[in-house]
């Protein structure tokens, strides 16, 4: 070495080829929203750990419309999805120095919900339990933890661009929403408008929405 870099024979095909070998590295790719997400989760799973209320508070109320999905996706009534529900995060309270790796908390958990679903739904019937090790080898045509979390993003997404819309639009959407066949008698005495205008109107906030869920990286991706 030379103590001069424009000197060093050493730096001199880097040099040649056009790099500086004293450049930072590439940068790398920013996380996407989704494992931005996994790490949030992940740090609070250690914050609960310490004993910190807030961060478990905090995981149970991000997490808990992700269980009652898959609940719901095992065939159980809401009163039994509540109950495994409930039964999931007695069982993370449990274990929660158990979870090696915290970035596997959503895996760990929904794991827990849907063989806690699979055993009430099989005592439902009257069925004799398997073992654990029994579920391990079940087909699952449900959705991977990944689907769920993706699922969960959208429906945050979905309810986010309906509260950004007009009042009127969103008082629209979300009665309609919740009613496979709404009555527009019904619809227009709910909100105060003329029975003719509940279409139209309808079709101007979908196209709203519409707009608003393209420029939504949660949504389009």
């Amino acid at each position: 070495m030379t103590g001069d870099p424009a000197l060093d024979p050493a730096l001199g095909p880097a040099r040649d080829a056009g790099l500086d070998p004293a450049a930072d590295p590439a940068p790398r790719r920013a996380p996407t929203p989704r494992a931005q997400r996994r790490d949030r989760l992940a740090a609070l799973l250690v914050e609960a750990r310490q004993g910190d209320r807030d961060a478990l508070d905090a995981i149970v109320a991000e997490l808990t419309p992700v269980l009652w999905h898959t609940a719901r996706n095992q065939g159980l009534s809401r009163q039994a999805a509540e109950d495994v529900i409930q039964t999931t995060w007695l069982t993370l309270l449990r274990h929660l120095h158990a979870i090696s790796v915290p970035g596997a908390l959503i895996e760990w958990l929904v794991t827990t919900a849907r063989r806690e679903a699979w055993r009430v739904s099989r005592a439902s019937r009257k069925d004799d339990l398997p073992g654990d090790d029994t579920f391990d080898d079940l087909p699952d045509p449900v959705l991977t933890p990944d689907e769920l979390l993706v699922d969960d993003e959208r429906r945050r997404a979905l309810w986010h661009a309906v509260e950004s819309l007009p009042k009127r639009c969103a008082e629209l959407l979300r009665i309609i929403a919740f009613v496979p066949r709404p009555h527009y008698d019904a619809v227009a005495a709910a909100l105060n408008m003329p029975l003719g205008s509940i279409g139209p109107t309808r079709g101007r906030c979908f196209a709203k929405l519409r707009l608003l869920l393209a420029k939504d990286p949660d949504w389009s991706s």
